[in-house]
């Protein structure tokens, strides 16, 4: 059954109604001026901040919050699930509270330093080459399904030693996981059964033959002396999956959606690709794809805004960074912005591990696809259509080619 729209969202808020997922800066605009801390009912209580100020705040107090589970459905852990109680999480690390999420982070601190994530530059130029060459000669393109969710799932398969051909398979649980999140409860746990059969079968494939690739180093990694858990080398594995996939999909995305909008951007990025690093970094910080979320562990007042136990925190990266007090013009996406300390990898223990890894795959993607096509415009019938839930990003965008290389 539909829900109910929103007509108040300081209130009401809800993260997937059509208005927000169509566009929530103004929204996020409006709340900040008149209630920088949202509320709704919606999801058994949640709580929406709206400032840099309170984003970091939460972000940072593993004391009052806990990251045990990060998407925002209509269950609570334990709730039929099997997730590992705290602080390991369903998806180590990304769901572990201290001690144990610094532990569980270092462990793939390694393979997403800058240079083992600089050596798979090569394999994602040719990708993307090979990607756009399959477009061959088309006046028009659709860019997520022809191109954008294809790189990160090359990537994510050549880490993990899968097929990329289960590319399909891997954006199903994606769309499962983090935008089906009104379904119920019973359903999301049905609906997730696939993806704890397909990673399951993947780890036993390597524990009788092990391989060069991120599910067999995971297997063979150690904890004060003890093998991880199946758990953790399924919640990471699963992790990797769905966080990593979805978030530079909707990056790389976004990138190329703004500039299809604003012809003097793409235009000055043409002739002057040295802006590209700055480029990329205002992409990401005025179209940061990913708002996180807590749950309140203890009732507790924050802000002023009497929490309860359970509440849900959605944690919008993407309106911290649209905060007037923490940038200036914030609003406004300069590709040139020289002082750029944004929020879009997170904030606090969490931040992002794939940020070096989410960086090379966009200033790739943007360059090989900038020296293609030189001028592109977005097609008003054809309107860009983008996901809901707690990962923003263009999931169909038509363009029109006017120029090429």
């Amino acid at each position: 059954m539909d829900k109910p729209l929103v007509t108040d969202f300081a209130v009401d808020f809800d993260h997937t109604d059509p208005t927000w997922v169509d566009n929530p800066y103004p929204i996020m605009d409006d709340l900040r001026e008149r209630c920088p801390i949202a509320h709704s009912d919606r999801y058994g209580g949640m709580w929406a901040p709206m400032t840099h100020e309170t984003v970091s705040a939460i972000a940072n107090d593993t004391v009052h919050f806990t990251s045990r589970t990060v998407v925002i459905n209509n269950g609570r852990p334990g709730d039929g699930d099997e997730a590992p109680p705290a602080p390991i999480g369903v998806a180590p690390p990304i769901t572990s509270d201290p001690p144990f999420h610094e532990i569980a982070r270092r462990l793939f601190l390694p393979a997403f330093a800058p240079r083992p994530i600089n050596a798979l530059e090569p394999y994602t130029r040719e990708l993307c080459a090979g990607l756009l060459d399959a477009m061959g000669d088309a006046d028009t393109i659709e860019v997520s399904t022809q191109y954008t969710q294809h790189i990160p799932v090359g990537l994510i398969a050549k880490l993990c030693g899968l097929p990329p051909e289960d590319g399909d398979l891997f954006r199903s649980f994606v769309h499962d996981v983090i935008e089906a999140v009104d379904l119920p409860t019973e359903e999301r746990i049905e609906r997730f059964e696939p993806i704890r059969d397909y990673i399951g079968a993947a780890m036993q494939k390597r524990k009788e033959s092990p391989s060069d690739d991120l599910i067999s180093y995971l297997l063979d990694s150690e904890i004060a002396g003890n093998k991880l858990s199946d758990e953790h080398v399924f919640g990471s594995i699963l992790l990797l999956i769905i966080a990593g996939i979805d978030t530079t999909w909707s990056a790389i995305g976004s990138s190329i959606w703004h500039l299809a909008d604003n012809p003097d951007d793409l235009a000055r990025l043409v002739a002057h690709p040295e802006l590209l690093p700055s480029a990329v970094e205002e992409f990401l910080r005025a179209y940061a794809p990913v708002s996180m979320a807590r749950l309140v562990i203890e009732d507790f007042e924050f802000a002023g805004c009497p929490m309860k136990k359970d509440d849900w925190i959605f944690l919008s990266f993407p309106a911290a960074n649209r905060d007037p007090k923490a940038f200036d013009n914030a609003n406004d996406v300069l590709i040139d912005r020289e002082i750029n300390r944004h929020s879009a990898f997170g904030l606090g223990i969490h931040r992002c591990l794939g940020s070096n890894l989410a960086r090379m795959e966009m200033t790739v993607a943007l360059e090989e696809f900038l020296k293609r096509y030189t001028k592109f415009e977005l097609i008003p019938s054809d309107p860009t259509k983008f996901s809901q839930g707690q990962v923003r990003g263009p999931r169909r965008l038509p363009i029109r080619i006017l120029e090429r290389a």
